[in-house]
């Protein structure tokens, strides 16, 4: 069987625990894939962890026990998180993002991949400790980062649709009342996508009053299921009377500046 160098072994398993976060991978696999020794697979995962750390890509650790391996974890440094907001605010900033009813045009920003990447590790670090089973989000403009705030975390996402499909078959329905227009309107849920008894994260493109965030609470008690913490991009504070109270964003967003520009500060709270 051919043989690899440690270069190569090196490369190929982070390359794996990327591609896998927060799911334990066997040490075995990985001598069945390099036909080496566990001594040697050990030595190798103490180079990956090392450059991982040094370059705050994320945490690598051993999991003891029969069943147990190595496992990555996904984490972003303050720094990293700095850069990224400012930058992030300077786009948002810009005067043609304003358009008719002093709304932002963010259909772009949340169709950037590595836009939508930074923004989901920077939320899914804030849940990394947490023991979540899904990450929940409403159709349609949340998708994406609720998608990599998920993958990051290793755990299924679960969309949440305005209107019962009939290619969902049994859904659970119910009517909330939005928090900045105080309208009534419907949210529905597929019996088959979560499991009763689930642990959740809610995450969402922006957030007005909180409206749809108290929905998913009332939602997911239809499942006997629990929401563990809430993650949006962009926090309107022109709405301080907010229904929800524990979330975490990554910008706030204060209105229209005399120049005609969105008034956008990073929030990370």
């Amino acid at each position: 069987m051919e043989k690899f160098s440690r270069n190569q072994r090196v490369s190929a398993i982070t390359k794996t625990l990327i591609e896998c976060p927060n799911k334990v991978i066997n040490l075995n696999y990985f001598t069945d894939l390099f036909n080496a020794a566990k001594s040697t697979i050990s030595e190798d995962l103490v180079i990956v962890r090392d450059i991982m750390d040094k370059l705050g890509y994320g945490k690598v650790e051993t999991i003891a026990g029969a069943s147990g391996g190595v496992k990555y974890s996904v984490s972003i440094s303050e720094e990293k998180i700095n850069i990224f907001v400012k930058k992030l605010c300077l786009i948002l900033q810009e005067k043609d993002r304003i358009i008719p009813g002093n709304f932002i045009y963010m259909t772009d920003i949340m169709c950037n991949p590595q836009i939508v990447h930074m923004a989901g590790l920077t939320l899914a670090s804030k849940f990394m400790t947490l023991d979540i089973d899904y990450v929940v989000t409403v159709e349609t403009k949340g998708i994406p980062l609720a998608y990599e705030v998920a993958r990051l975390l290793g755990v299924q996402l679960v969309i949440v649709r305005r209107d019962a499909k009939v290619t969902e078959g049994a859904t659970v329905t119910i009517n909330y009342v939005t928090g900045s227009l105080k309208r009534i309107q419907s949210m529905s849920l597929s019996r088959k996508c979560m499991n009763k008894g689930s642990k959740c994260v809610f995450i969402d493109d922006f957030m007005k009053a909180g409206g749809t965030a108290l929905g998913i609470i009332d939602l997911l008690k239809e499942f006997e299921s629990e929401l563990l913490g809430i993650g949006v991009l962009v926090d309107n504070k022109e709405n301080p009377e907010k229904l929800v109270h524990d979330y975490y964003s990554i910008l706030d967003f204060n209105g229209i500046g005399d120049d005609g520009s969105a008034i956008v500060v990073p929030s990370i709270c």
